[in-house]
């Protein structure tokens, strides 16, 4: 596999500083701490256990309060868009992050308010010199099947163009997080390198694998309802999903080929309207600290994005760590904004006809 580089009015409570009272003195009174607000965009999953593990340790340590404004990628970074303001904070998978850097939307982030930076692995480096932001978690593509309904192992990403598995598959929506990563993938069954034609190739591997397809996902969970209604017997996933796909299943197995996977990384940024950006660039750097970055990987299942973590393979699991991560190809997010609305086209008059 070859190496590739890689929002309705939204109503928000004004940001606000609480100067520190002075006493008869010229002096500011030094135990008497700053007000801090924070408004921090960011996924909807497990939100119980972001507010605790995430949100409620670095509220304490910087004596600020954060509002969580919630919702999927795609969603938030509309509303940004049509209403840049109100946000100190925003999280978003690659993709949605590189169009915001294209629209000249985020702060040009000064690393040296963010020293944990030196710890990013190669590949989250890569993304942030990109200009996309800093990533906060990596997950990439897998495939995931039923081996006893398969009756044989899964190794390959060609083995899913296998005869044998006709009406018996489904892979993400061109418009999901996996849905670019799906194109690459079947570029490279044909061969060909997707940066160099456009996508042409791939979609000539699609129209081969169609009778493999039975549907399309949008969601894991409309995926985890396909096996156990025994609609399909394998599918493309992200490794977040596996989880929720394989619920009580002994047979359900998830394998990462040899060959290689993509990597989707979610990163953060501070919007150029935000009202906070000290305490945004505070929160940026505690995002990426080794301490939260371990808490993340094992409350959330969430990859850590900096070397200082140190994960059991018990920890580790499914994630897009180790050997996985080292495997795992940094998708250039720019190319793909930059073919996706001909992609969709091409994918609905394929696949969802």
């Amino acid at each position: 596999m070859k190496k590739r580089f890689a929002a309705g009015t939204l109503v928000l409570a004004s940001m606000f500083a609480l100067a520190a009272c002075g006493g008869g003195s010229s002096d500011n009174s030094s135990d008497k701490k700053e007000s801090k607000d924070l408004v921090v965009s960011t996924f909807g999953l497990s939100e119980d256990i972001v507010k605790s593990d995430v949100m409620a340790p670095f509220e304490k340590e910087f004596d600020a309060k954060i509002t969580m404004d919630i919702g999927n990628s795609g969603d938030r970074f509309t509303k940004l868009v049509s209403n840049p303001t109100g946000i100190d904070v925003i999280e978003l998978a690659q993709a949605n992050s590189a169009d915001g850097a294209s629209q000249d939307m985020f702060e040009k982030l000064d690393e040296s308010k963010i020293p944990n930076i030196a710890d990013l692995t190669d590949g989250a480096k890569e993304v942030f010199d990109s200009g996309a932001g800093v990533p906060i978690a990596v997950n990439s593509v897998g495939i995931v099947y039923d081996k006893e309904k398969v009756g044989k192992e899964i190794t390959d990403w060609s083995d899913l163009w296998d005869s044998s598995l006709k009406g018996k598959i489904s892979i993400p929506e061109i418009t999901t997080t996996a849905g670019p990563l799906m194109m690459y993938i079947a570029s490279d069954y044909a061969g060909e390198d997707i940066t160099k034609d456009n996508g042409e190739a791939a979609f000539k591997a699609l129209e081969e694998l169609k009778p493999n397809i039975v549907k399309t996902y949008a969601k894991s969970s409309d995926l985890a309802n396909m096996f156990q209604a025994g609609e399909i017997e394998a599918a493309i996933v992200m490794d977040f999903a596996y989880d929720v796909i394989k619920g009580d299943s002994d047979s359900i197995e998830y394998v990462v080929p040899e060959s290689g996977t993509y990597a989707n990384y979610n990163t953060i940024n501070i919007p150029k309207e935000a009202a906070n950006k000290e305490l945004a660039y505070e929160f940026v750097n505690y995002r990426i600290s080794a301490d939260s970055q371990k808490t993340k990987a094992l409350s959330l299942n969430e990859a850590p994005t900096v070397s200082t973590v140190e994960l059991t393979e018990e920890e580790a699991g499914n994630m897009t760590y180790g050997a996985i991560a080292d495997r795992a190809e940094t998708v250039d997010f720019d190319f793909v904004n930059g073919q996706l609305t001909d992609w969709i086209d091409q994918w609905n008059r394929l696949i969802n006809q």
